[in-house]
């Protein structure tokens, strides 16, 4: 079996007559953080859908836990959890009342207990787990919104934009969070356009340019990828 949990070999879609991914080519492997870096237009959130099966490829693959996508969409959903850019949860819920709906809607059995504990996992304040999402940050319903992948033990999570809109703490909290996870074995896909948060939390970042993956980056042994080398690499390709 695959030590790969992501894979994309060869990837081109198009979407209406324009193509959008251009041969893309790059894998993620089980318990690693990867980071698709690029501006508006890049083509980040479309690697995302064909990765969801919601867009399906002109030529090319693209496979979840070694399984096409598009041969089997039912067990891709089943396998992972999506965090767009604002978390899609009830604001007239709780926290709690969240959870519990969405794990029956997934079929998901979960103790009182077990939701606790996710929600200690993703540092929910206490005092917060009884109030409505409509007074929540976005910070604070991103926690929700993983605490949820946390309890469907979902080993794969697909990010889209995390950090836009968060304030600094909010954002190193947040990254914080994701190491976490990539410690305990969940994969991580994320796209964003934010060089310093990609640097941080993932060891390999893809720069992503007009639909072709034109830079990739891995961070050493100990250590982690030098922003300053993105940046630059990154405001070059966007000058062009």
């Amino acid at each position: 079996m695959s030590s790969m949990a992501i894979e994309a070999t060869d990837l081109c879609v198009e979407r209406g007559q324009a193509r959008v991914l251009s041969d893309v080519t790059f894998s993620v492997a089980k318990g690693d953080v990867f980071a698709l870096l690029g501006g508006n237009g890049a083509g980040k959130s479309t690697t995302l859908l064909t990765f969801l099966g919601f867009l399906a490829p002109a030529s090319g693959e693209a496979k979840v836990l070694g399984q096409d996508v598009q041969a089997d969409k039912k067990f891709v959903h089943q396998q992972s959890a999506y965090l767009p850019e604002a978390a899609n949860l009830y604001p007239h819920l709780t926290a709690r009342e969240n959870l519990d709906y969405f794990l029956a809607l997934a079929g998901v059995s979960q103790t009182p207990e077990d939701i606790e504990a996710a929600l200690d996992h993703v540092s929910l304040r206490e005092d917060a787990r009884g109030q409505r999402l409509e007074t929540y940050s976005k910070g604070m319903r991103q926690k929700v919104a993983i605490a949820l992948a946390i309890l469907r033990k979902a080993p794969i999570l697909f990010l889209d934009e995390p950090t836009s809109g968060l304030d600094p703490v909010a954002i190193d909290e947040f990254n914080a969070l994701i190491s976490k996870l990539a410690e305990s074995g969940t994969t991580v896909l994320m796209v964003t356009h934010d060089v310093y948060g990609a640097c941080q939390v993932a060891r390999r970042v893809g720069l992503l340019r007009r639909g072709q993956l034109v830079g990739l980056f891995e961070a050493p042994e100990g250590g982690r990828i030098s922003p300053d080398e993105v940046h630059q690499a990154f405001a070059k390709e966007h000058q062009q």
